[in-house]
């Protein structure tokens, strides 16, 4: 009886945790790549030039926010308008990936 009870609080406890987990998050940061992350590498080119050319050859779209990269998954056509601009992000986090909500220019 008492290693059912147990499982049955381990079972909850663990289905909260992935609710929690999976709730709508804001993040503010600016939109580049994952390549590069807050350092871009091409000389002569804004972080904006960077980042689209980093995602032409193959890297994906990102959000560099609190000293961390997050690689966005969603309408990357919406991403390439805010390439190298400060943005407020709205979507699930999953270790560094957020699956995107809305995307908007930070108004700070």
């Amino acid at each position: 009886m008492q290693i059912k009870l147990i499982t049955s609080v381990a079972a909850l406890a663990f289905c909260a945790a992935s609710l929690f987990a999976q709730a709508t998050q804001t993040l503010t940061g600016t939109v580049s790549d994952a390549m590069c992350g807050a350092h871009h590498m091409m000389k002569d080119a804004t972080a904006a030039q960077c980042t689209r050319e980093c995602v032409k050859q193959g890297s994906d779209f990102a959000l560099v926010s609190g000293g961390k990269v997050y690689t966005l998954q969603g309408d990357k056509s919406q991403f390439d308008k805010f390439a190298g601009e400060n943005v407020v992000v709205k979507g699930k986090v999953s270790g560094t990936t957020i699956s995107v909500d809305s995307i908007a220019t930070s108004k700070s």
